[in-house]
């Protein structure tokens, strides 16, 4: 399929296209640049809903709920879920869609399950294109579940506009989760499980830790939830703080100012990745690290003295300031 057919099926509202157009963009395969520069005028900048936390909180069956009341109040929903990588294939290695019970089987939901590929974050680094596809095709909410370990949970705020952390009882008390940087980037906090003993605890812990906050000036106060999500328990009161969150940065004019944020994001990774790209695929630049290597091994040079030369070579070198 060519490049013009896809963007046919695309246009035309059919699931296979997105799925297409999805591997093109997430293999990088030939032509996804302008696969991309195709789509993003077609996308509405639509607000992104981000659900993060340590892994066994029950996200993906969360997310599964949300989406299945969202499309029941007649709104399409897309699901990034990413998940570990496998080292030995490149793909996604739990595969949330088995824990997101039905939603993937209405109509209306898309759920893609992506791997992290060796991304320094924990999101995928095509994630961000990934849900730009989905705008693009139309789907009115998109949600991204990250796999809930390292520094996918804070990278989410920088790829969402409203984000959602998910904790259990058994994810120890307040005090980690603040050492976790989770208050940090809460928009929404959710004890799920909360059937379980300590959930009231912890809900308490929380609720103090961000009265302890310092004031950010937005005018948000973050709502801490109960839910069991299992049973369907909470769900409707989570969706609900969520939509007060989109109306509260829609007034305050922080919608756009998220936006404006994920673009620049946007843009300096796509900056960073052709940089990067570059330089590795230089021909003579492996010969020109390993000669450079054996000079800082042999003590007649430096690592920064060295960094400095090859990226003069590489016309990537700009004198810094005084």
């Amino acid at each position: 399929m060519d490049l013009q057919e896809l963007l046919e099926r695309f246009s035309a509202g059919q699931d296979a296209a997105l799925a297409r157009a999805i591997s093109v963009i997430e293999d990088e395969r030939d032509g996804y640049e302008g696969l991309l520069n195709k789509l993003y005028p077609l996308s509405r900048h639509r607000l992104r809903l981000g659900v993060t936390g340590p892994p066994g909180a029950g996200k993906s069956t969360l997310v599964g709920r949300l989406a299945s009341r969202i499309v029941r109040s007649g709104e399409t929903v897309g699901i990034i879920a990413v998940d570990p990588t496998s080292p030995f294939t490149g793909g996604a290695l739990l595969g949330d869609r088995i824990r997101m019970d039905d939603a993937g089987g209405l109509p209306g939901v898309f759920i893609r399950s992506m791997g992290t590929r060796g991304s320094l974050g924990g999101l995928s680094r095509s994630t961000r294109e990934v849900a730009m596809a989905m705008d693009a095709f139309g789907k009115e909410r998109i949600i991204i579940e990250t796999v809930g370990v390292g520094q996918s949970e804070l990278d989410i705020a920088g790829a969402a506009d409203t984000t959602v952390v998910v904790l259990v009882p058994e994810s120890g008390d307040g005090v980690q989760a603040m050492k976790a940087g989770l208050l940090e980037i809460a928009d929404v906090i959710v004890v799920n499980k909360a059937d379980r003993e300590g959930a009231g605890r912890i809900v308490r812990e929380i609720s103090a830790m961000l009265e302890l906050k310092p004031d950010e000036g937005n005018g948000w106060r973050v709502p801490v939830l109960e839910t069991v999500a299992r049973d369907d328990i909470g769900t409707a009161g989570l969706l609900a703080a969520v939509e007060e969150h989109r109306r509260h940065l829609d007034r305050s004019g922080l919608a756009q100012e998220r936006r404006r944020n994920r673009a620049r994001g946007e843009l300096r990774e796509i900056v960073e990745r052709e940089i990067l790209g570059r330089v590795l695929g230089d021909d003579g630049f492996e010969k020109t690290l390993g000669d450079a290597v054996e000079r800082i091994l042999a003590n007649r040079s430096t690592p920064y003295h060295e960094a400095g030369e090859i990226l003069k070579d590489l016309n990537l070198f700009r004198p810094k300031r005084s």
